[in-house]
């Protein structure tokens, strides 16, 4: 296992590779720190899935995520990825989208171990994270330095595999596209979000500001973060 490959910079959409590369046809999908449930939503209104739990520990955004309606195959709650409110062996396919990371360090093991035990025989577990790399990482690393929770997520994932709770199908390394239209935008998606308690002083604000800018033209600020996923089975 490698936490990163430089050489491999295609521009994909994460969540149309997900739906080309995983058994989702009938299945029972988990997907743990859904967000504002954008995927969640793709995901459900594919017309491949059986269902769909949305696990967000956020109690803000999980209390937006009642609001949504539209979703029958979509059960919402709030929970995280270190205590799944699921019996063992209930879901085919675990989805975790750059959110490992924000589980607690000390936790991470338990997470993993949690994805396991939900899991059927034979089942997938989807784990991307991002790569601390490129221009919008040193944007957001003034502010919001991951670099040592990335790395704890890593090597949580190596040791689920070393030991064989998981077993690691393969590893897919791709870009994303981030684009903003201006810096009120970065500020409204990356700043002023309720899953962190970002408080900026005025210098570092404005540093951050100016460091965008370097960014931006006419047509907004595009970026192209590195990213990786770990493919897992479970054994059986």
């Amino acid at each position: 296992m490698k936490i990163a490959d430089p050489t491999q910079t295609t521009v994909v959409n994460e969540v149309q590779l997900m739906l080309a590369e995983l058994p989702l046809d009938g299945a029972r999908v988990l997907e743990l720190g859904c967000g504002k449930a954008e995927k969640t939503r793709t995901l459900a209104q594919s017309g491949r899935v059986r269902e769909v739990i949305a696990l967000e520990v956020d109690r803000i955004q999980h209390a937006k995520n009642l609001q949504i309606t539209d979703l029958p195959n979509v059960h919402f709650h709030q929970a995280g990825a270190e205590a799944i409110p699921e019996p063992d062996a209930s879901v085919d396919i675990v989805l975790m989208f750059k959110s490992l990371h924000h589980v607690p360090v000390a936790l991470m093991d338990q997470a993993l171990g949690e994805i396991a035990r939900v899991l059927r025989p034979g089942g997938l577990a989807w784990i991307s994270e991002p790569v601390f790399a490129g221009d919008l990482n040193e944007v957001m690393r003034l502010f919001h330095d991951e670099k040592t929770v990335r790395e704890a997520a890593f090597a949580a994932v190596g040791r689920a595999v070393d030991s064989g709770l998981l077993g690691l199908e393969r590893e897919l390394f791709f870009s994303t596209r981030s684009q903003f239209d201006d810096f009120a935008q970065f500020d409204q998606r990356m700043i002023q979000v309720t899953h962190s308690d970002h408080r900026l002083s005025p210098e570092l604000y404005d540093e951050v500001r100016q460091r965008f800018a370097a960014h931006l033209t006419p047509a907004g600020a595009t970026f192209y973060p590195p990213q990786r996923v770990d493919l897992l089975k479970k054994p059986g």
